[in-house]
């Protein structure tokens, strides 16, 4: 008996090495380019030894910038949300392995009962009432024989994965945001100095104007200009300062601030917000980089593991019971040899009829897999939009701002000479008007640009997973 029960664990101990899950490989992507279709003339960056891995925002040399991503790290709600579910993916994971080990429990009873005198258990003569005393344990082991627990681990285990890449692929959402409402700020800063300063020249004209028509040089229609001029310079210097007000409110909330006691002081100059050197690397480093795929790339494994739980419910399930400990119908001899008693041996599971449950689970987790890999194969895509798309940007970007830099010397020119002929005389102040209108317009597209262009190269940081420079 012994060497027959030998024998069998034995057996399905070597069964346990069967698994029911298609052999895992990664789903196959469109071939990745020898290189990026808008990358131009772009050349490989040195990178600096100083500068820590992953540290993009370092580049752009802004210690104030430093600061806020350095707040964001620890504060972030959202990021917080996602560790969280981080925590909960590895608790997954390790109650998956909890099913590698034996399930033990004790228990213990001592109940009192009366047996009906018409039961047919009741023995005539023998008192109805009596006492029972209990105690023992009960163990209990699946042995994985067509890997049922080896693939909810290894699904587990994916899933976790998977769950670590979405946090570092919020945690460059939220970084590449925060430097970009950052640099949006900054650039309202400078448009906030120009409006400003346009106000000031305004009042200054509607003065003079004003004067002259006093003096009967200027009709009062130059006048009525020269006052709808600065009203609407000052509308614009408002929405800018609204824009601004909301920008900083943006950014509290991403460094885990309230708004109402969060603020960040203007800051005064004027000049281009930095553009940093840009070299994106080979194509084929994204997919290794960006964490968004490897997540995707994980859930599809997951799923495939899902696939061999699946198939494994068609067969049965075979564990070791075991069950030994004391009983008595008396408190004096419940602890004692004669009360032991004691059970071991396999059992196997089957489900015979189930109206279609497992094959409809089946079909289920093959769907779950086909969606993963769909999802997998368009974020390895939009990765690459990404990427074309912010490279394009930078170019054409670069090219308006040598375009609009001649824009804003052209229109300053002819600002310069609308003054001129207007204090000879020789043209009315609506030409005045027109320059000046030209020249704010000119000056502020610039700063709009400039303001596009670094965050173009923030948004490029993200589509590639982060810092291109290579360590």
């Amino acid at each position: 008996m012994r060497r027959a029960a030998s024998l069998a664990v034995a057996v399905l101990g070597a069964l346990s090495g069967c698994s029911l899950s298609p052999r895992y490989q990664r789903p196959s992507v469109p071939a990745a380019p020898d290189s990026y279709k808008e990358a131009g003339e772009w050349k490989l960056a040195t990178p600096a030894d100083a500068t820590a891995r992953g540290r993009w925002w370092t580049m752009y040399q802004d210690r104030e910038l430093d600061e806020l991503e350095r707040q964001a790290t620890d504060a972030n709600q959202s990021l917080r949300a996602a560790l969280a579910r981080l925590d909960q993916a590895r608790a997954q994971t390790r109650m998956a392995r909890a099913a590698w080990f034996p399930t033990l429990t004790a228990q213990a009873n001592a109940t009192r009962s009366q047996t009906s005198l018409n039961s047919p258990t009741y023995t005539p003569g023998k008192p109805p009432i009596g006492n029972v005393f209990t105690a023992g344990a009960d163990v209990s082991y699946e042995l994985d024989v067509f890997g049922r627990v080896r693939n909810t681990l290894a699904g587990a285990r994916a899933s976790e994965q998977a769950s670590a890449g979405d946090v570092a692929a919020l945690d460059l959402s939220v970084r590449a945001e925060l430097a970009s409402d950052y640099f949006t700020l900054r650039g309202l800063d400078i448009e906030q100095q120009l409006l400003d300063h346009t106000v000031t020249e305004y009042a200054r004209a509607l003065q003079l104007t004003q004067n002259l028509y006093h003096g009967g040089a200027a009709a009062i229609a130059d006048v009525q200009q020269a006052q709808a001029q600065l009203e609407s310079a000052r509308t614009q210097a408002e929405e800018t300062r609204l824009r601004r007000a909301q920008t900083e409110h943006a950014i509290a909330v991403l460094v885990g601030r309230q708004p109402a006691d969060f603020s960040i002081a203007a800051r005064s100059g004027g000049g281009d917000l930095p553009v940093p050197e840009v070299a994106p690397g080979l194509p084929s480093e994204l997919l290794e980089r960006r964490p968004d795929v490897a997540a995707a790339e994980r859930r599809v494994a997951a799923a495939n593991a899902g696939i061999g739980v699946a198939r494994a419910a068609y067969f049965p399930v075979f564990s070791l019971l075991g069950t030994a400990g004391v009983e008595s119908t008396t408190a004096s001899n419940w602890i004692g040899a004669p009360s032991r008693f004691w059970s071991v041996g396999p059992q196997a599971l089957m489900t015979l009829f189930d109206g279609g449950l497992h094959a409809a689970q089946s079909a289920a987790a093959h769907a779950a897999y086909d969606e993963q890999v769909a999802n997998y194969r368009g974020t390895v895509l939009t990765a690459f939009q990404d990427v074309e798309d912010n490279l394009a940007a930078l170019r054409q970007l670069q090219r308006e701002s040598v375009s609009q830099a001649a824009a804003v010397t052209a229109t300053q020119g002819a600002l310069d000479q609308a003054n001129l002929r207007y204090k000879g005389g020789l043209v009315t102040y609506l030409e005045v008007v027109s320059s000046e209108n030209a020249a704010l317009a000119a000056h502020l597209t610039a700063v709009d640009i400039s303001i596009r262009r670094t965050n173009a190269t923030v948004l490029l940081v993200k589509a590639l997973g982060g810092d291109w420079q290579r360590r």
